[in-house]
């Protein structure tokens, strides 16, 4: 099992910028019935780990003497620099089963895509239930499947691991393979009609104007 070495903070709020400085996340870990704990792990060892287990791999987290199998359950993003600035991990117990989400690979080629048409992949992730050691770390999507225009793959075509069962409708689309459509149509959908043109206020929302979020998580205060 991949592991991971997080230490205790007292550093909350703002000041966690200076924690980020110095190459460390904050973090914090909740679930197995106890309050949730404020952590930091170095930012280069959770961005290997995450690429690795993705957040659908049960992983250790070392707190000093105490070890939990935990899930990588969220992740904040600074939408400027793409770079995560804050981690949440789920610590679980390997004996229940649990509700995921897991990533979708789609393999294979499609004909149907040679032969024009368009590829839409209208899930990117499958919500499964299974004992932590069973879950999958992504799902494949074998799209050789679609051979002519308008075909799709549903939940129920996807090939599960045994002891995974999905969540999902089984009669939920995944992928399809759509028709071109012509100059014509496109043009028509790019150009509103009077009717369809919404006013929108220039005015600024209550709390725009407040510092973002990341500084002061929630499971934080």
């Amino acid at each position: 099992m991949q592991s991971i070495v997080a230490e205790k903070r007292d550093i909350l709020g703002k000041k966690v910028r200076n924690l980020r400085k110095q190459g460390f996340l904050p973090a914090a870990v909740y679930g197995g019935g106890k309050n949730a704990e404020a952590i930091s792990v170095k930012e280069a060892d959770f961005m290997k780990l995450w690429k690795s287990a993705g957040e659908s791999t049960v992983v250790e987290l070392d707190v000093g003497n105490d070890r939990k199998n935990v899930l990588i359950h969220d992740v904040d993003i600074d939408p400027i620099k793409d770079k995560p600035i804050h981690v949440d991990f789920y610590a679980v117990d390997m004996t229940k089963k649990i509700h995921v989400d897991v990533a979708l690979e789609f393999i294979g080629e499609s004909e149907a895509v040679k032969s024009g048409g368009v590829l839409v992949k209208v899930f990117h992730s499958l919500k499964v239930e299974a004992l932590p050691k069973d879950l999958p770390h992504t799902i494949s999507v074998d799209i050789s499947a679609l051979k002519s225009l308008e075909d799709s793959i549903k939940v129920k075509d996807l090939a599960l691991p045994a002891k995974v069962k999905a969540l999902d409708g089984p009669d939920e689309t995944v992928v399809l393979v759509e028709t071109p459509r012509v100059e014509e149509e496109v043009k028509a959908e790019e150009t509103p009609s009077l009717e369809s043109i919404e006013v929108v206020s220039k005015k600024p929302k209550a709390g725009e104007e407040e510092e973002a979020a990341e500084e002061t998580p929630k499971k934080e205060k």
